[in-house]
């Protein structure tokens, strides 16, 4: 979640893609596969482009290759790496590399670059976390060993994540000018207008089948304006222009992990502040049966259908679909009986529509960005569905600067989602209570964070698994319901009939390019 996107919409970004030789010029049918595609996205990367500070960990870094990947049923697959391993005491990571790898500039990638790229995002505070490494070496020119200074089960993500950046060419203006050896090479970058980037001719994957990329940065009403137009071959859009009907393109909605939810303050307000002077707490939201009444009353499926224009599905916590989501940790949305039982079992009393407890009325305050018009939807809808439970929560649209000292003394509805269960971890974890944006109700269960830790710990994925599972059965809605996941959004694409985007992987949270995944196997069947 970063802080330059948080103001954004709930939408991903807009792409379009448009088969021009040039720009502006039409490339007939008949003439095959077009050589540039032409892609608009509403996530200008605003660091540029280096791995090292946090380019790429949403999704393929394009530019730069990673030590894995995932495919698209989001398995880990080797991709700069032919093998890896882990000592048994989960210190040290031994990654063997393939050979035929070359940087965009000619020289050749050895371990001494992954060496080099690790060692220097673990220093850099970048947005890409590798604290845990102690230390990188280059045992020979293609074998690296990787020493944590912690056993990190979550660590294999940054093999998947972290692109490789060339040593001898990793300069202060390397975010703007990058050198990978990725399946494309950055040839402009006029901020704010495009991004022009050509097929990387040594790499050593699967080639794109197009010369060129043109990123260009436009807004909603002109990417669907040009798909209507017959400029485009893909546009992606917000959920409540997806019905639109383009002639010779076809909607494809992606899902994703790309979730909203309700933070809860989850400590009462004992006067308690942090550092900068920031209240802690809450007297109504730390109430277990509050919590929970509202994660049984709000209907979910009311609000894919209604705010998300049915493009998305019911959240029922940070990670749904995900190899190590725990299904058990669901309930029935909805369920206004069970609701207002919970509050009544719980000393609730109705007075005049509003509850009270030993004179504390159940309101508050719920924030929402003020220029996101899918929170605000999301923020307004759960107002109304609990309000009959004697629940009064009123939906503010603020500033991110108005949020930032109001978090952790007022709910806020938040977007998240990412193929990492550090993020799980990070949004649970006692020990993030209050850092940054993870953790700011200051939720803390020992239980929970002893499964938390030994998830974390764990040398084996598998093993690892097993302990994220069992955190949510104590995080979740059934349990301390810290929070109240709402939906997850599907990205809408609207692509050309004649253009073949494969199996798209299940997206994270909208930063980034995360459809460009899979953009070497896209393929013109026209």
């Amino acid at each position: 979640m970063l802080r330059g996107a948080k103001a954004a919409s709930a939408v991903v970004g807009l792409l379009m893609v448009s088969a021009a030789c040039t720009a502006g010029v039409d490339t007939p049918a008949s003439s095959g596969t077009p050589k540039e595609l032409r892609l608009a996205i509403g996530g200008e990367s605003e660091d540029g482009y280096d791995p090292t500070l946090g380019w790429g960990r949403y999704g393929s870094p394009l530019f730069q290759s990673t030590l894995l990947t995932r495919d698209a049923d989001l398995k880990i697959v080797n991709d700069l790496a032919t093998r890896h391993s882990v000592s048994a005491d989960g210190l040290v990571w031994t990654v063997d590399l393939r050979t035929d790898a070359k940087f965009s500039d000619g020289q050749p990638l050895t371990a001494k670059d992954v060496a080099y790229t690790f060692t220097t995002a673990s220093k850099s505070g970048g947005l890409t976390d590798v604290t845990a490494l102690s230390k990188a070496v280059a045992t020979d020119n293609d074998t690296v060993e990787l020493h944590l200074s912690r056993p990190q089960s979550t660590f294999v993500n940054r093999l998947v994540s972290l692109g490789i950046v060339p040593e001898h060419a990793h300069g202060k203006d390397y975010a703007r000018k990058p050198i990978g050896s990725g399946p494309f090479t950055l040839v402009q970058w006029d901020e704010g207008q495009q991004l022009i980037v050509q097929r990387n001719e040594a790499y050593y994957g699967t080639k794109p089948a197009f010369e060129r990329v043109v990123f260009t940065f436009t807004g909603e009403d002109a990417t669907l304006a040009a798909a209507k137009a017959g400029q485009a071959s893909m546009a992606a859009v917000p959920s409540n222009l997806a019905k639109t009907t383009i002639d010779g393109m076809r909607l494809v909605p992606v899902k994703s992990v790309d979730n909203r939810g309700v933070m809860f303050p989850y400590v009462a307000d004992t006067g308690r502040q942090t550092k900068d002077g920031q209240a802690i707490g809450n007297n109504v939201t730390s109430d277990k049966a509050i919590r929970q009444a509202i994660n049984y009353a709000v209907d979910r499926d009311a609000l894919v259908d209604g705010v998300l224009e049915g493009f998305g599905s019911p959240a029922t916590g940070p990670v749904d679909g995900l190899p190590w989501y725990e299904p058990a940790s669901a309930i029935k949305s909805g369920d206004a009986a069970k609701a207002k039982q919970l509050l009544t079992d719980a000393g609730w009393v109705d007075k005049n529509g509003v509850r009270e407890r030993n004179g504390v009325k159940a309101a508050f305050n719920l924030l929402y960005p003020a220029d996101d018009t899918l929170r605000q939807g999301l923020a307004l809808s759960v107002a109304d569905m609990v309000k009959p439970l004697g629940i009064q929560i009123k939906a503010q649209g603020v500033s991110w600067d108005v949020i930032d000292k109001r978090l952790h003394s007022d709910a806020v509805l938040f977007g998240w989602g990412s193929q990492d269960p550090t993020e799980m971890y990070n949004l649970y974890s006692s020990t993030q209570a209050g850092v940054e944006y993870w953790n700011p109700g200051y939720y803390a269960n020992a239980a929970v964070q002893k499964d938390l830790d030994a998830a974390m710990s764990a040398t084996d994925q598998e093993q690892a698994t097993t302990y994220w599972k069992a955190a949510q059965t104590g995080f979740s809605a059934t349990g301390d319901a810290a929070w109240a996941w709402l939906v997850n959004l599907e990205h809408t694409y609207f692509v050309s009939d004649c253009l073949d985007i494969g199996k798209p992987q299940i997206e994270p949270h909208g930063h980034g390019w995360p459809v460009t995944a899979g953009i070497t196997q896209w393929k013109w069947t026209c």
